[in-house]
Protein backbone atom coordinates (compact mmCIF):
# COMPACT_ATOMS: atom_id res chain seq x y z
CA UNK A 1 0.00 0.00 0.00
CA UNK A 2 1.29 3.50 -1.12
CA UNK A 3 -0.56 5.46 2.23
CA UNK A 4 0.16 9.56 2.32
CA UNK A 5 3.55 9.23 1.50
CA UNK A 6 3.30 11.23 -1.39
CA UNK A 7 1.57 14.08 0.34
CA UNK A 8 4.41 15.24 1.72
CA UNK A 9 5.46 18.97 0.49
CA UNK A 10 8.88 18.08 -0.65
CA UNK A 11 7.54 14.90 -2.68
CA UNK A 12 4.65 16.78 -3.85
CA UNK A 13 6.65 19.86 -5.04
CA UNK A 14 9.22 17.24 -6.73
CA UNK A 15 6.68 15.43 -8.70
CA UNK A 16 5.07 19.22 -10.02
CA UNK A 17 9.07 20.01 -10.38
CA UNK A 18 9.46 16.83 -13.13
CA UNK A 19 6.63 17.26 -14.62
CA UNK A 20 7.37 20.80 -15.61
CA UNK A 21 10.46 19.47 -16.67
CA UNK A 22 9.66 16.52 -18.09
CA UNK A 23 7.12 19.33 -20.35
CA UNK A 24 9.51 21.77 -21.18
CA UNK A 25 11.84 18.70 -22.71
CA UNK A 26 9.42 17.64 -24.90
CA UNK A 27 8.00 20.95 -25.86
CA UNK A 28 11.94 21.35 -27.28
CA UNK A 29 12.24 18.13 -28.83
CA UNK A 30 9.24 19.17 -30.33
CA UNK A 31 10.01 22.46 -31.89
CA UNK A 32 13.52 20.85 -33.00
CA UNK A 33 11.65 18.29 -35.18
CA UNK A 34 9.37 20.70 -36.56
CA UNK A 35 12.65 22.87 -37.79
CA UNK A 36 14.58 20.19 -39.14
CA UNK A 37 11.44 19.13 -41.00
CA UNK A 38 11.38 20.77 -44.82
CA UNK A 39 7.98 21.68 -44.38
CA UNK A 40 5.55 23.71 -41.63
CA UNK A 41 4.09 20.66 -39.52
CA UNK A 42 1.49 22.60 -38.29
CA UNK A 43 0.22 23.82 -41.45
CA UNK A 44 0.07 20.94 -43.07
CA UNK A 45 -1.91 18.60 -40.59
CA UNK A 46 -4.63 21.33 -39.70
CA UNK A 47 -5.29 23.29 -42.86
CA UNK A 48 -4.15 20.48 -45.71
CA UNK A 49 -5.40 17.81 -43.22
CA UNK A 50 -2.89 15.65 -43.99
CA UNK A 51 -3.72 12.45 -41.86
CA UNK A 52 -0.73 10.17 -42.65
CA UNK A 53 1.87 13.18 -41.25
CA UNK A 54 -0.74 13.39 -38.07
CA UNK A 55 0.03 9.96 -37.76
CA UNK A 56 3.87 10.47 -37.70
CA UNK A 57 3.79 13.09 -36.09
CA UNK A 58 1.83 11.53 -33.18
CA UNK A 59 4.26 8.27 -33.39
CA UNK A 60 7.22 11.04 -32.77
CA UNK A 61 5.39 12.69 -29.53
CA UNK A 62 4.72 9.52 -27.92
CA UNK A 63 8.53 8.30 -28.29
CA UNK A 64 9.71 11.64 -27.35
CA UNK A 65 7.49 11.50 -24.15
CA UNK A 66 8.37 7.57 -23.47
CA UNK A 67 12.00 9.11 -23.47
CA UNK A 68 11.73 11.91 -21.23
CA UNK A 69 9.36 9.76 -18.50
CA UNK A 70 12.15 7.50 -18.83
CA UNK A 71 14.94 9.68 -18.18
CA UNK A 72 12.87 11.34 -15.09
CA UNK A 73 11.96 8.01 -13.54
Amino acid sequence: MMGIEWLRPAAFLGSILYALIGVVVFWLCFLIVDKITPYDLWAEIVEKQNRALALVVAAMCLGISIIVAAAIH
